[in-house]
């Protein structure tokens, strides 16, 4: 009888101890492969030391990452290199759009779900592929062509009739963002019949070659009065050649860029730029909340979207010092 009462006595501790021992039990550690582009601007430095930073703050996940070096080739065998070393997860940045299926096939097969971040692949390969999260690039080059019309109304600069003429600084032939952000212009555009696209060509993304190219612009063409740049980075390049041209960016010739790097904001102030569309590089916690809700089972949206915003000469020095990258 002695021997029940000390069970009894004891059944609510041991139940206890095991309450907390399932509740306290720490969720499985996934090995989760991450392949970037390279290093082309300080915004893609900035996103890749967000994701790197946020999957090593979670002692739950081990993160192996690989740098492409802007090479496809690179890239693609890093990813072959994940699925033999059979991670849980891969995150990946597609340098351009096609050219990923057979691989993403082979992930597939052996059952490895993907997460792309910032760039997506070709429609055609997007079953193969979990979810994208980032930007809509689209949306950024509407966003960029708005801007434009009410800035070229307010400054009493397009009557509707005169010729306005642009030059575009576009992105990596091929890949997302060049593709999606120049769609987006064009939509505007479509809107201003006497908008006129004087000259477009690729600065793939790098200060160094937006300066070249705009060099080359400004030699063939004197009637230059607005460039639209797919980055900052090749927009602060530009500026560089307008101002060895012995012109005033952001006056003689009104400056818009993407992204919205400390660099873009810190011309705006001086006022070399005149606005950058925010495209947040800052994806770190986003893309682990999405790796650990699948890891708990969870459906993941088919599209995670970041929120982002409009800087000009009304709000950019307000801003500025909160930037992160």
């Amino acid at each position: 009888m002695k021997n029940w009462k000390r069970v009894l006595v004891l059944l609510p501790a041991i139940m206890m101890i095991c309450t907390v021992s399932v509740f306290a039990a720490p969720p499985k550690t996934w090995v989760v492969g991450f392949s970037q582009i390279g290093s082309e601007s300080e915004w893609r430095t900035a996103d890749t030391i967000s994701v790197q930073n946020a999957f090593n703050e979670d002692l739950t996940f081990n993160l192996i990452y690989s740098d492409a070096q802007q090479k496809q080739e690179n890239q693609i065998k890093a990813l072959r290199s994940f699925i033999a070393r059979k991670v849980n997860c891969i995150v990946f940045t597609a340098l351009v759009e096609t050219g990923y299926g057979p691989v993403l096939q082979e992930a597939k097969k052996a059952g490895i779900p993907v997460i792309m971040i910032d760039r997506d692949v070709q429609e055609a390969d997007r079953s193969l592929r979990l979810t994208i999260m980032g930007s809509d690039f689209i949306k950024e080059g509407e966003k960029a062509g708005t801007w434009l019309a009410d800035y070229l109304k307010k400054q009493g600069l397009d009557d509707g009739k005169k010729s306005i003429n642009i030059v575009e600084l576009q992105g990596t032939t091929g890949s997302a963002p060049a593709i999606d952000r120049k769609t987006g212009f064009a939509n505007i555009m479509k809107q201003h019949a006497n908008w006129q696209l004087t000259r477009s060509q690729t600065g793939n993304f790098t200060t160094s070659e937006g300066k070249a190219v705009m060099e080359a612009f400004l030699k063939a063409d004197s009637t230059i009065q607005v460039l639209y740049a797919h980055n900052d980075g090749m927009a602060l390049g530009a500026i560089q050649a307008i101002k060895e041209a012995g012109l005033k960016p952001g006056k003689d010739i009104i400056v818009i860029g993407v992204d919205g790097v400390k660099g873009a904001f810190e011309a705006i102030v001086a006022g070399e730029q005149n606005v950058t569309i925010e495209c947040s590089p800052l994806l770190g916690p986003q893309a682990v909340q999405a790796v650990t809700d699948l890891r708990a089972g969870k459906k993941l949206p088919a599209r995670i979207w970041t929120i982002e915003g409009i800087f000009d000469a009304t709000n950019a020095a307000a801003a500025l010092p909160s930037r992160q990258y």
